[in-house]
């Protein structure tokens, strides 16, 4: 081989020395950037390119973030989207929550999700409810036995639309309204802290992930749930447990013919216990127990024994309810306790401190007895993503707009979640009691003569508004 000439060999040098310098004057992170992708983007949160130094992680920087994938925290993130605001949401788990059973929504429930855009995929699935029957347990066992008083929806609430829907449905329809990546999976929450040294609505929160991930956010939405650490963090005492806890189920007819059942809600009332079960869709079949206890007890992780308990509960019942349990899977059983935080005036904390803010169950968890917990986590989400998106269209979002949206938020919501949770622990404590001479009360005057229909269900009146969808949100995502 015949040996370089020196052109060649200076050239080579030259381009050694070239390499050198970029190399000199590149930042480490634009390499890793470039070596490693991953660690351009996590999830849908673009990192920041500054560096704390001395090995530590990166702080990703975002304008919104979202604490929680279920109703609340989803529907936050979709109806912010559909203003045209862009959102990351941070999920625990490693998927949306699959299981679950379903959520009895009604009609502002549904006004919420015309909002959003997802009614209508939803209704096509999902049976609407026509009216309701109650029942005494104590009543022979018979599917047609016992019957206090039967309500048409359409005669006694014009206008109501009631259905039960599939958890999983209700997230995934959701979901879909968000872009790729705006969900970061495996994502849980360690710590709390005020980004900087600026306290008070000015300044950015840093949330610290269990997997060594720093996220700094002008606004987190706690949409965390009933045992939520960001409603801790903000000084909201426990859950109280109201004394009774609630198995449901969802029982499945995925043969031919599918479930046998009319479209109506069946409530069966005994002694410091009721039950009941509604049809979902043309195959599924929503129930619930509700029983005294005076405290939760221990946890039970074995479907098969939680099933075996609920029915135990119910034995001699009328066999209709009977049968749903039995047609209903072991793994689609649970049990909880039920409880709720009564925001009393002037006691409970704001439901924002900085720039944290609380939604949903988060804030405000309530017994179901009015059928209001996800209806009132979907009104949340509306009014919520309204003012914030109006904040960020003003001032380029600064942070004290931010923070006057949601003090705006809070003012506009707390007048309508105190007393409907109030209200649900109130009906829940009178239905659950087992004194004989109430109970009698209850099944011979109170429900074949009393109640009424319509005024019992005023609550379900309350209107949203419209989401109108800005010129951002309406183009293809990417």
């Amino acid at each position: 081989m015949a040996p370089s000439s020196p052109s060649r060999v200076v050239s080579k040098k030259r381009f050694r020395l070239a390499i050198a310098m970029a190399l000199a004057t590149t930042s480490s992170h634009a390499l890793s950037c470039y070596l490693h992708p991953r660690w351009r983007r996590r999830g849908n949160v673009a990192v920041s390119p500054r560096s704390e130094g001395g090995g530590a992680r990166r702080k990703e920087e975002v304008e919104i973030v979202i604490v929680g994938a279920g109703v609340a925290g989803l529907a936050t993130a979709a109806s912010l989207r559909r203003l045209g605001v862009g959102a990351t949401v941070l999920e625990q788990g490693a998927s949306l929550r699959a299981g679950g059973t379903s959520l009895t929504l009604f009609k502002n429930g549904w006004r919420v999700l015309d909002a959003i855009g997802v009614a209508d995929e939803l209704r096509a699935k999902h049976l609407r409810i026509q009216g309701m029957k109650m029942r005494s347990a104590s009543s022979p066992a018979s599917a047609a036995g016992g019957v206090l008083r039967e309500f048409s929806f359409e005669e006694e609430a014009p206008g109501q639309e009631v259905r039960a829907v599939e958890r999983r449905a209700l997230l995934e329809a959701l979901a879909s309204r968000l872009p790729p990546g705006a969900i970061s999976f495996s994502s849980k929450v360690r710590r709390v802290a005020v980004a900087g040294q600026q306290q008070g609505p000015g300044g950015a929160t840093e949330l610290e992930l269990e997997d060594g991930r720093r996220i700094v956010a002008k606004v987190v939405v706690g949409c965390d749930g009933v045992n939520s650490p960001i409603a801790r963090w903000m000084g909201f005492s426990e859950p109280r447990y109201v004394g009774h806890m609630a198995f449901r189920g969802l029982a499945r007819y995925d043969g031919d013919g599918g479930q046998p059942f009319e479209a109506k809600v069946n409530y069966i009332y005994g002694r410091g216990m009721r039950a009941g079960f509604v049809p979902v869709s043309p195959t599924r079949v929503y129930w619930f127990i509700c029983f005294n206890r005076p405290s939760p007890g221990p946890k039970i992780t074995d479907p098969a024994a939680l099933k075996r308990e609920a029915l135990e509960l119910v034995r001699g019942w009328p066999e209709d309810l009977l049968a749903v349990m039995r047609d209903t899977p072991d793994d689609n059983v649970v049990r909880t306790p039920l409880v709720d935080r009564w925001l009393w005036p002037g006691l409970a904390p704001s439901a924002s401190r900085g720039g944290v803010v609380l939604a949903g169950d988060a804030w405000h968890p309530m017994t179901p007895n009015l059928g209001q917990g996800a209806c009132c986590a979907l009104e949340d989400a509306v009014v919520l993503a309204r003012r914030l998106a109006t904040a960020a269209a003003s001032e380029g979002g600064e942070a004290s707009s931010y923070g006057e949206a949601m003090r705006a938020y809070e003012r506009e919501r707390w007048g309508r979640v105190f007393p409907l949770t109030a209200r649900a622990g109130l009906v829940g404590a009178l239905v659950q009691w087992g004194n004989p001479a109430v109970c009698a009360a209850r099944d011979g005057v109170v429900i074949p003569r009393l109640v009424r229909l319509g005024p019992f269900l005023e609550h379900t009146n309350f209107d949203c508004g419209l989401l109108e969808p800005s010129a951002a949100a309406a183009a293809p995502s990417p």
